[in-house]
């Protein structure tokens, strides 16, 4: 039981996050300097933002930038202030300056909101305390925040990889069971796909999230992480066969209808989902799996397969089942990948200084969308005679994020969150509670808040707000009269950063639908160049069908937020969805045919020149639709380029090739189609895209 509770990523997260703030707190008071405990505790806030609690090969090094970026922005903040420059232009000076870290890395990005958050602080404690005090007080609290954090993991040093690869087989179940529990359904594509998509989605995002894990720890020459590397790697074979296409709607009804091979197939498919969640548990909480075995399920599949050897269906199942069998037995991946081929691009801060002054680059419109941000929210505040206007500042920080439909919902969660939070410490203040009692409750509102933070912002907000105002009773023991003007300082900073989003520059992604497009299918077309070529090297194969999968997984995000902004042509969407459906069969049946390279199912080699002829032709058919606003080209069918030779009876391989054309062509008729229904303004007026910077 006890290794439910320490291991569970809930619990583990909320007792770390609790323990880095609250020690502080209680040294402070055991030693009579309260307030200075309190000040203290404020450090890792910034240290969150900013990521420095992230397990990293790098992981001192980030500590002193952040460190350094942290003293720094409070000196400038306390330097500039004193040569009594307005506010506004100090924020809108510091985050310009402070931008350049997007450019050098994802990570490092962070850094900008985290140094913001550590300038707002710093300006509620001018006049206040002297000037050294505050740098000061960043340096030993990052310094506090870092060791803490690195004797964390080193007690628990695989658990974050142990969180991501639990979660990853969970999500690889629940995609096994809904996609054959789905069988009979597939004959409709517009209800049996989208629940698929999604769960596919998820797989594909975690995966990537492993991939940037190994990076970040050297993994591959870490003892300590072999067994973990051995089960991502089993996760890739298992992703890889889940997978594969099973659009043969009319055979899959043909085999139900003469077979009981519908209840045979569920019944394999939930052994397997059944077995991968017990290893996710087993994976989480640092246990050996029992023994496993699925021979039944599979002889009854295999009979099915065997008495109907001329329906392909019965044979694709036995086929895949039987090797994820094989690897859920032995744990054992079917062959070794080379995982740190997905190299993560990191900029030098030279070159990262001279990308960031181009008008298009990302990191520079997102720091220029703080600085607006900024500027406003002071400018806002001196009108209504704020002086110290902190409570809007870190509400615009706090509630901005990446996108339209991130930035709403955090908007919400934080603003009903606020207000509820307030009623109830509104309700507590009235109440005369010891000191102690307080400190209690505070410790057990603030482990309660990040148990659900992650999965329920909304309701933390509401125990952080508390813990928000007790601590400023604490420091100024009159926190009652804060109440009011908080709540009308976080409905404000909500509303900025809100038109913030809309209209400064907003990381539309409707906008990228296109250029995510041809980017997908840029990469299907890397892949059946490698896969009917002579080169079927399994490391080339399996580094490509990974980069397919997260180039369609990019593309499907794209969607799906497109569809949750405001004011786009809905029928657009709804054509643009149709065409990602058939860019996910072109996935999965890229998937079955790496399989199939690499045990060397292949085509004769001029049977496999003429198909890669015709799908590189209909991949660029695509394309140019896609780039060029002008007709579609020549329409005839690209299924007639096929050499006419003798090459015996349709493989497998073939049929796959075969499939994936009669998608592009119905990609094609799709984004002629969707064509006339697109935007009018913005980078839809565009004739061409505009090609993006190699990695």
């Amino acid at each position: 039981m006890w290794r439910r509770i320490i291991y569970h990523p809930e619990v583990n997260y909320a007792l770390r996050q609790t323990l880095v703030l609250c020690l502080p707190v209680a040294a402070g008071w055991l030693l009579g300097d309260l307030q200075k405990g309190l000040l203290f505790s404020l450090v890792p806030a910034c240290c969150n933002i900013a990521g420095l609690d992230t397990p990293h090969k790098r992981f001192f090094k980030r500590l002193i930038v952040g460190g350094c970026l942290f003293a720094f922005s409070s000196l400038l903040m306390q330097w500039l202030t004193a040569e009594q420059l307005p506010l506004p232009a100090i924020l809108f000076m510091m985050a310009m300056l402070l931008g350049v870290t997007g450019e050098i890395g994802a990570l490092h990005a962070r850094l900008l909101p985290a140094s913001l958050i550590a300038a707002i602080f710093t300006l509620s404690l001018i006049g206040r305390a002297p000037v050294w005090e505050a740098p000061l007080l960043y340096i030993l609290g990052t310094i506090w925040y870092g060791l803490f954090n690195w004797f964390w993991f080193w007690l628990w040093k695989e658990q974050p990889m142990r969180e991501t690869l639990s979660l990853l087989y969970h999500e690889l179940a629940d995609y096994c069971e809904a996609k054959y529990s789905l069988l009979t359904d597939l004959t409709d594509p517009e209800k049996a796909l989208p629940p698929l998509l999604a769960r596919q989605q998820k797989v594909v995002d975690l995966i990537t999230l492993c991939y940037q894990q190994m990076h970040m720890l050297a993994a591959n020459r870490d003892t300590h992480y072999k067994r973990l590397t051995r089960a991502f790697q089993v996760a890739l074979d298992l992703q890889e066969h889940i997978s594969v296409s099973l659009h043969q709607p009319d055979e899959v009804q043909r085999l139900v209808e003469r077979s009981h091979a519908e209840a045979v197939i569920r019944w394999n498919a939930r052994t397997i989902a059944a077995r991968l969640r017990e290893l996710a548990d087993d994976i989480l909480y640092h246990k050996f799996p029992p023994r496993f075995e699925m021979d039944k399920p599979l002889q009854a599949l295999e009979k099915i397969a065997r008495q109907h050897d001329d329906n392909p269906v019965g044979s694709f199942c036995y086929y895949h089942f039987s090797r994820i069998a094989r690897v859920l037995k032995t744990q054992r991946p079917l062959f070794q990948r080379d995982l740190m081929a997905d190299r993560q691009r990191r900029l030098p801060l030279l070159p990262a200084l001279r990308s960031y002054l181009n008008l298009k680059s990302t990191a520079l419109r997102t720091a220029a969308r703080f600085a607006v941000m900024l500027a406003v929210a002071s400018q806002l505040a001196q009108l209504f005679d704020i002086p110290k206007p902190y409570w809007i500042l870190m509400t615009v920080m706090f509630v901005s994020q990446n996108g339209y439909r991130a930035t709403r919902v955090r908007i919400q969660h934080r603003a009903l969150g606020t207000l509820a939070g307030l009623i109830v410490a509104a309700v507590t203040l009235r109440l005369q509670v010891p000191e102690s009692w307080v400190l209690m409750l505070m410790l057990a509102i603030t482990l309660i808040s990040y148990l659900f933070i992650r999965q329920y912002y909304g309701w933390a907000t509401i125990g952080f707000t508390v813990t928000a105002v007790y601590t400023l009773q604490l420091l100024t023991l009159n926190g009652a009269q804060f109440l009011l003007p908080r709540l009308l300082d976080t409905v404000m900073g909500c509303v900025i950063a809100f038109g913030g989003m809309i209209w400064l520059w907003p990381q539309w992604q409707s906008g990228l639908l296109r250029q995510n497009a041809h980017d997908a299918l840029e990469a299907d077309q890397e892949a059946l160049q490698l896969l009917l070529s002579d080169d079927h090297d399994p490391v080339k194969l399996a580094y490509q069908r990974i980069r397919v999968n997260q180039a369609h997984n990019a593309l499907f995000n794209s969607l799906n937020q497109a569809m949750q902004e405001p004011g786009f042509d809905a029928n657009y969407l709804k054509d643009m969805r149709l065409w990602v459906t058939h860019s996910q069969y072109i996935v999965e049946h890229i998937n079955a045919m790496t399989i199939l390279a690499r045990e060397h199912t292949m085509l004769t080699p001029r049977l496999a020149e003429g198909y890669l002829q015709s799908c590189e032709i209909a991949l660029q058919r695509c394309q140019q639709r896609l780039e060029y606003d002008g007709a579609g080209g020549n329409s005839s069918s690209v299924l007639d380029t096929r050499p006419d030779v003798n090459e015996g009876p349709m493989t497998i391989m073939e049929r796959h090739v075969k499939r994936i054309l009669s998608h592009l062509s119905a990609m094609h008729t799709i984004s002629s189609l969707a064509w006339s229904q697109r935007p009018h303004h913005g980078s839809w007026l565009k004739r061409t895209l505009r090609r993006r910077p190699q990695a």
